[in-house]
């Protein structure tokens, strides 16, 4: 047994976060994906912390398992040529170069589905179609920032700042794979390719907005933008005798069993408590309450206590107690690796399971132009040729 996308081979044109995340995504499904790269490579291979040799970087490694590297001048005819042999056997192509470039290269849609009628090509945007910021530059804070993920932090704490960690091109990237599924699906019934674009501001005003339009979602509103419970500046881990802990109780009976549990059981007939609309237009008193209760004991002491009435809680993990957190070292969620060229490695195991089977071969993450000879040769370019181009610099092996 083999993965749900075995059999489907992905020209992977991305770089950096966003785009990588859509390809490890197919990738780590079973599907061939092939990474072209420019001669230099992917920015990501050189500007990540941590590295023990260059262009291996530990971040470039995590989003780019389970890919082969081609690392290939587009720019020259040949180079140019050998990859459109290549996406004319292909089923996904995917990139996330801004539009006008795209085009100017001869890789845009039309162009493309002109020499393969069934390919799914996906390109992943910063704005969409339409709009003034079209075929604008931008990284994951310039969308933190547009989409209002920044803004939420001014609401709860006064001052606007970025989540310390590029998340609008990790849901981007899986929205992505998603739409480029839904096509192949389509696909499937119907024979024929399709064009998908997958902007990354309009996708993550969605996520903030459908999380904070709330009263404003009536015309007109029936009360202030924004979930006053997720704002509020104590919706966050708090603090215990000894470190912090997350207590997230929503259900009636969650509640009045954590009511119980701090010792203030006549809370549950409180008429600011006493349902989950209550709770909810009273957020600030019912999160005050619980952090004031939480620092009269330890975490294990609530953890236990918390536990017995069945109230959703957790400790709190540091980045550095993750790596040790026993659920995750049970279900071997940090797998260890042999790389060829990197040592001894930990990356994160792929967390979804799929009944009808995984992928059966784990790939490590390539180094640059790492199987380009190899690729070239199954789009029918022979040694000499490849020998030629790699002279040229037009390919780039390892070591090159």
């Amino acid at each position: 047994m083999s993965g749900p996308l075995a059999g489907i081979r992905v020209i992977d044109m991305t770089a950096v976060v966003v785009g990588p995340i859509c390809s490890r995504m197919m990738a780590d499904q079973g599907a061939e994906v092939i990474k072209v790269e420019a001669p230099e490579g992917d920015l990501l291979r050189r500007m990540a912390q941590g590295s023990r040799n260059p262009g291996m970087s530990g971040k470039f490694m995590q989003f780019n398992r389970n890919k082969r590297s081609l690392a290939l001048d587009i720019k020259h005819p040949e180079g140019r040529a050998a990859l459109l042999r290549l996406i004319e056997g292909a089923d996904v192509f995917v990139s996330n170069i801004r539009p006008q470039a795209l085009e100017r290269a001869g890789l845009g849609w039309e162009a493309l589905r002109a020499r393969n009628p069934r390919l799914i090509h996906c390109s992943i945007l910063a704005f969409g179609r339409g709009g003034p910021y079209f075929n604008r530059p931008a990284y994951d804070p310039i969308i933190q920032s547009l989409s209002g993920v920044a803004g939420t932090f001014e609401r709860a704490n006064g001052t606007p700042r970025f989540v310390p960690m590029v998340m609008t091109d990790h849901i981007t990237g899986l929205i992505a794979a998603q739409c480029i599924g839904f096509a192949l699906y389509r696909r499937e019934k119907t024979g024929i390719g399709e064009a998908i674009e997958v902007p990354m501001f309009e996708n993550m005003a969605s996520f903030v907005m459908s999380e904070h339009l709330g009263a404003g979602t009536f015309d007109p509103p029936v009360g202030p933008l924004g979930d006053g419970r997720l704002l509020s500046p104590d919706y966050r881990p708090v603090a215990t005798r000894d470190g912090y802990i997350t207590v997230g109780p929503n259900t009636n009976a969650q509640a009045f069993g954590f009511f119980d549990a701090i010792g203030r059981p006549e809370l549950k007939t409180d008429p600011r408590f006493r349902d989950a609309a209550s709770r909810t237009a009273n957020a600030a008193d019912y999160l005050e309450i619980r952090a004031g209760a939480m620092r009269e004991k330890t975490t294990a002491e609530w953890l236990a206590i918390l536990g017995e009435k069945d109230v959703p809680c957790a400790a709190y993990n540091s980045l550095e107690s993750l790596l040790e957190d026993p659920h995750l070292a049970a279900t071997g969620f940090f797998a260890a690796e042999e790389h060829p060229s990197e040592g001894r490695i930990r990356r994160t195991a792929i967390p979804n399971r799929f009944s009808g089977g995984m992928r059966e071969e784990a790939l490590p993450a390539p180094r640059l132009g790492e199987q380009s000879r190899a690729i070239l040769r199954q789009a029918g370019l022979d040694d000499a040729t490849i020998d030629r181009l790699a002279e040229a610099g037009v390919v780039v092996e390892p070591g090159g």
